[in-house]
């Protein structure tokens, strides 16, 4: 059905039935959630080198003028974080940057590895032992390089942005949805609380957005494993000037994703990228990762809001506002959703194993 299902070997089920139902909801077909949440964290990148070039995308610099965080640098960032309270590491990289950039490629041989998804464990063991969750945003992954990493991250994730081939994707190397389908399944196979989405407003029609909707709940019935669902509108940018999605758009988007998804998936929307105030009666349960410390490096033209600005989204909805961890509670109270390692650092009797057992416990002000 989708580009690249069978070449990645991804078995995905959308039913036409269950597209045109998902076609026909709106926002008044949807409640509003009773409590919004939120994560604190600080947003490590450790490489802006990418293999795609997609049109929207300020996130990638070309080859030759891209580099690699080094370890100094991640330590430097995590303990800033944690000193100013965030509770998760947020690692991001373009997908697979070292297959096209060999100055990274290099910089990596430098550093005892041979790519960026061992580079990616060794970050991720820094976070730990800088008192932070690591949650892992790495592009495209296959089963072993998942696999490779699942165990010191308390969850993953990857937009799927939308099953359609769209020409903002576009050019010799474009981004597969079936490749995006098979890393969300990996997920599931490897049981990590996983966080996906679609991006709205990149060429895509009501129908591809309903069957990616559709796709991600299929993936999710298989292995229960999709915490969160982000409806993420496209935004103006120095590579991009097609402009966003509508209000109306975004109100329908988001009541749809609400309406196909189950009620303990939770639907967010970027408050920095939209104004939540004008989505949560649809359905928006989440406000995402939100950093006190560093900038959104995807989005570096929209800064994070302030915390008390998510208070005032809370408000404006009647509901209150509540601070997270990276991994969503329910995964935590089971032992096949964390490792050992993550159960080490919830566990600990240190000052980062009080914070998250106070944010566990709702204990903390939301805008502390």
């Amino acid at each position: 059905m989708f580009p690249g299902v069978e070449e990645y070997g991804v078995d995905v089920h959308v039913a036409d039935r269950d597209v045109e139902r998902a076609l026909a909801v709106r926002p008044d077909d949807v409640e509003a959630a009773d409590e919004l949440s939120f994560a604190r964290n600080v947003f490590v990148p450790l490489t802006t080198a990418c293999r795609y070039t997609c049109t929207y995308c300020t996130y990638y610099d070309p080859p030759g003028q891209a580099s690699l965080m080094t370890p100094e640098g991640i330590r430097e960032t995590c303990r800033r974080g944690a000193d100013a309270g965030c509770t998760e590491a947020l690692f991001t990289f373009g997908d697979d940057p070292d297959d096209r950039y060999t100055e990274i490629h290099a910089e990596l041989a430098e550093l005892g590895h041979d790519s960026i998804h061992t580079y990616l464990r060794e970050a991720c063991e820094i976070a730990l032992d800088e008192g932070l969750l690591p949650h892992s945003n790495p592009g495209d992954q296959t089963h072993a390089e998942m696999a490779a990493v699942a165990d010191v991250n308390a969850s993953m994730g990857v937009m799927l942005e939308t099953t359609a081939e769209v020409r903002a994707h576009g050019g010799p190397r474009s981004k597969v949805p079936g490749q995006r389908l098979n890393t969300i399944a990996n997920a599931g196979k490897l049981d990590v609380p996983f966080t996906t989405g679609i991006l709205v407003g990149i060429g895509e029609t009501w129908r591809d957005r309903a069957e990616s909707l559709l796709a991600i709940r299929d993936l999710h019935e298989r292995y229960g494993h999709v915490q969160e669902v982000i409806v993420q509108p496209v935004s103006d940018n120095e590579r991009w000037h097609e402009g966003s999605p509508s209000l109306a758009t975004m109100r329908r988007a988001v009541a749809m994703a609400r309406d196909v998804l189950p009620d303990s998936v939770s639907v967010q929307v970027p408050p920095n990228l939209f104004d939540a105030r004008e989505v949560v009666d649809c359905g928006v349960d989440d406000l995402g990762g939100v950093s006190p410390v560093t900038d959104d490096h995807v989005n570096p033209d929209y800064a994070w809001p302030a915390l008390r600005e998510l208070e005032a989204v809370a408000e404006h909805a009647g509901v209150p506002l509540a601070e997270r961890l990276p991994t969503y509670e329910r995964f935590l109270e089971s032992e096949r959703w964390t490792s050992e390692r993550i159960r080490s650092a919830l566990e600990a009797t240190d000052e980062a194993g009080e914070r998250y057992r106070a944010v566990r416990a709702g204990a903390t002000g939301a805008a502390d």
